[in-house]
């Protein structure tokens, strides 16, 4: 407790705040992450889940690739927790400037964030790489088989495939906001998808805080590390914001 609530005081003192999330921000909402034990990687499928959602396999095995993405990435079944809701709270409040998140769920700004920055894309969002009209998630997980445009052309999720690189815009605005907060907040992370967590070597702020229930590579660089779920750190936030 008393470490949350030094999270706080920093929370209140800080003039610019920032939150880097990932993937443990929305297993609390019910979702599967990919590496922890019980993650999307260590369940058994006729190919590796790092090869299915990787861009060459998307090309070359597009119906597998659906198959898969329907059956594991549809949220509709779930809705942002207490964390979405109390960073949105935050930021209405002027005490959050942005949310950088590795997810593609679009739970922050289902919970009211507007300030979102989407490293990996998001499953809200499918173009046709025909004619790049945009669909939202309705065109994949309410349809069967590939799903095409108007046009004729394939439609692919607007998500960061393995082969493929981050949007340099979304990059770049990721890394002015870490480099001129004064509090990074590191949430449900374990710092091993790069080019992404590389990102946190450019804060040059007052106060780093890692909030993860696993040891990272970067635990030894923080001022504070706060080894338990997110959830229960920021319903704690939530009584005191």
């Amino acid at each position: 407790m008393k470490d949350i609530q030094t999270l706080i005081q920093w929370i209140q003192e800080s003039h610019k705040t920032v939150f880097f999330g990932g993937a443990g921000v929305s297993t609390e909402s019910g979702l599967k992450d990919f590496r922890s034990k019980d993650g999307l990687y260590h369940e058994k499928y006729d190919y590796p889940p790092e090869e299915i959602l990787s861009h060459h396999f998307f090309m070359q095995k597009t119906e597998e690739f659906y198959k898969f993405y329907r059956d594991k990435l549809n949220t509709k079944n779930f809705k942002p927790n207490i964390t979405h809701l109390v960073l949105a709270e935050m930021e209405k409040k002027g005490k959050l400037s942005s949310v950088i998140t590795q997810n593609i769920d679009g739970f922050h700004q289902e919970a009211g964030s507007k300030k979102v920055l989407e490293l990996h894309g998001s499953i809200k969002r499918n173009y046709c790489q025909k004619c790049n009209k945009f669909y939202d998630e309705k065109i994949v997980f309410d349809t069967k088989g590939i799903p095409t445009c108007s046009c004729g052309g394939m439609i692919k999720p607007d998500v960061v495939l393995y082969e493929e690189g981050l949007d340099p815009v979304i990059m770049q605005e990721a890394i002015k906001e870490i480099s001129t907060c004064d509090l990074l907040i590191i949430g449900g992370t374990s710092l091993n998808v790069y080019p992404a967590a590389s990102f946190i070597h450019y804060f040059r702020g007052k106060h780093l805080v890692l909030i993860n229930r696993d040891v990272t590579p970067f635990d030894s660089m923080c001022d504070l590390v706060l080894h338990q779920n997110i959830g229960e750190v920021f319903q704690e936030i939530k009584k005191e914001i």
